[in-house]
């Protein structure tokens, strides 16, 4: 099957849009990659009814795999190293048949491999076709994180706990590559982005090296071992993100680039001297993780109806507002995903570049050398811009820049710091925005916080506390008509108690792996600018005069929109007052 056969399949089928399909296959043959491989990186189409075309065009049926019914034992037959650079996963065996999933039946190496080991083991073959997501899932069935790290402790040749020298790594290595340190990095760079995790935590305390990953908004301990590997550890990170080995004294930054189970990831680092040895906080940049449409991200409904009219404007600012971490960086790179095409030039400003995206002009601002945002704006206005990307609004030049550059005819995507929505405008007339230009500058405000998705497999139904219930009469009762409607059809009711949701972890659980929370989505409130808004804001407003405007539009508040998502049973109720308090 070629590439050129498979676009054209999932074209007709309208799996793939004409444009999109036409744009891989120019990528495919500049870049070397393979059209599908670019395909699943960019998540142009969705995987599964990629799988059913290819399923068609190769004559092999498409599986959807459980993970967690492979037994350990079948594991074995193909080894994890194997499993990942060909892309097949041993599914069951039966009346002496294995039964193999392959991302690619068609290719010729991995056949030959999978014949090596049918012959080994004396047994016929049959095939599935899977996704790449299936496959990560059993990915994470093969040796656990700690049984990886506890090997390699055994290789250097000391115990948790001890007070023995290390020895030198090159010592009994076959290669550089076999160190034990190395290994013990890898395995946790590989684990971290096979869990999910956003961060990773290394820490020396005083008597252990402790390391956390932050999965899911929460820090977890992963592993701990000897204090005397901290610096060798610590001084791996520094090699493979080019900072200065012999600096320990003042905090450093860096980041590097690697493949991890057929996709590149970045990792964001910086370190950071404590007492105990320099601590060392890397960011996990998962371009699978971080590139979301709206739905994956919780934009539904009225807002996201508001956000696409927005960013379909010929010129303006869509604004979003909410503390660190709150996933503004991910909403602001859906909203360049839906824009980015041929047509149109969409160039960013960010302080890092967090995700890198094909077919956008990404720059890193660097204020030690004087390129800032407002510095940096200036020079994209010669770079014949459709599309401005800025990371943040956060002084007087780059707010009245923006403004102008949105005045001018462009797109501009931000973030600034409020409280919510409606604090936006208040918020650019203190940063020395005139109040007159801002009807015509902005299109969108917009206010978001991150909650815990619940796991569709562990969440069970429960009485809601009378707290609980009282707020949802009052929040309900305060919704525009619509919303209203939809809160009130989704209400589950026992005798005079509400239904709500709540998480009840299983062990057993592939999705969430036994916590009842399966990655984090978002709550919105999205404020738009309208003509009585411009009239208020011309007029000198007030906060209450700005509220009643949000109310006229039926703008949901970010408490509001999180009922309606903790009634549908996505998140957890408790989670959204604690967040919008």
């Amino acid at each position: 099957m070629t590439d050129q056969e498979l676009i054209d399949a999932l074209v007709e089928k309208k799996v793939l849009k004409p444009s999109a399909g036409e744009q891989l296959l120019k990528e495919a043959n500049l870049s070397g990659q393979s059209a599908e491989e670019l395909l699943y990186s960019r998540q142009a189409a969705d995987e599964v009814a990629v799988a059913k075309v290819k399923s068609e065009l190769l004559g092999a049926p498409y599986k959807k795999i459980d993970a967690g019914a492979i037994p350990e034992e079948l594991l074995n037959l193909i080894p994890k190293e194997t499993s990942q650079n060909y892309r097949i996963v041993p599914l069951e065996k039966r009346d002496k048949m294995l039964v193999v999933g392959m991302l690619r039946p068609d290719d010729q190496s991995a056949r030959e491999v999978l014949q090596y080991i049918a012959r080994r083991e004396r047994l016929n073959l049959g095939v599935y076709i899977v996704t790449p997501t299936d496959l990560m899932l059993v990915w994470r069935r093969y040796v656990p994180y700690k049984s990886e790290i506890d090997a390699a402790l055994q290789e250097i040749s000391i115990k948790p706990g001890s007070d023995q020298r290390l020895v030198m790594l090159e010592e009994g290595a076959r290669s550089v590559e076999d160190a034990p340190i190395i290994k013990i990095v890898a395995s946790t760079l590989r684990h971290a982005a096979e869990v999910g995790a956003s961060d990773i935590h290394i820490e020396p305390q005083r008597t252990y090296l402790r390391i956390r990953f932050r999965v899911d908004g929460d820090l977890k301990e992963v592993a701990s071992m000897p204090i005397l590997l901290s610096q060798q550890i610590v001084s791996r990170v520094k090699v493979l993100s080019n900072l200065k080995l012999d600096e320990t004294r003042m905090p450093q930054d860096g980041r590097f680039r690697t493949m991890i189970a057929g996709r590149e990831i970045d990792f964001r680092v910086a370190t950071f001297p404590t007492p105990s040895g320099e601590k060392v906080a890397l960011r996990v940049l998962d371009p699978l993780g971080g590139l979301k449409d709206f739905k994956e991200i919780g934009l539904v409904g009225k807002n996201e109806e508001v956000v696409s009219r927005a960013i379909r404007a010929p010129f303006g600012m869509i604004l979003i507002s909410g503390p660190t971490g709150s996933g503004k960086s991910t909403t602001l790179y859906s909203m360049m995903q839906k824009l980015n095409t041929e047509e149109v030039n969409i160039v960013t400003l960010e302080d890092p570049v967090e995700y890198f995206m094909n077919g956008i002009n990404q720059s890193q601002v660097k204020p030690e050398i004087g390129y800032t945002f407002a510095s940096g704006l200036r020079q994209i206005l010669r770079q014949d811009p459709d599309v401005i990307m800025v990371g943040e609004i956060r002084d007087t030049e780059t707010a009245s820049l923006s403004v102008n550059a949105a005045l001018t005819g462009h797109i501009m995507l931000s973030t600034i710091h409020t409280n919510n929505s409606v604090g936006v405008i208040p918020r650019l007339i203190d940063l020395g925005v005139p109040a007159f230009l801002l009807p015509s500058a902005v299109n969108a405000m917009i206010a978001q916080r991150l909650v815990g998705r619940l796991c569709p497999n562990c969440r069970v139904e429960t009485e809601a506390s009378d707290r609980f219930k009282k707020v949802l009469d009052e929040e309900i009762e305060g919704m525009p008509p619509d919303s209203k409607e939809k809160a009130k059809s989704l209400l589950k009711k026992k005798g005079d108690s509400y239904l709500l949701y709540r998480p009840e972890p299983r062990e057993d659980c592939q999705l969430c792996k036994g916590r009842g929370i399966s990655g984090r989505t978002a709550i919105f409130e999205v404020f738009e600018m309208t003509a009585e808004l411009g009239l208020i804001i011309g007029e000198g407003f007030s906060e209450g005069k700005l509220e009643a405007e949000a109310k006229r539009q039926g703008m949901l508040t970010l408490r509001q929109d999180g009922i309606l998502k903790a009634l549908e049973g996505a998140i957890l109720l408790e989670e959204v007052l604690r967040e919008t308090e």
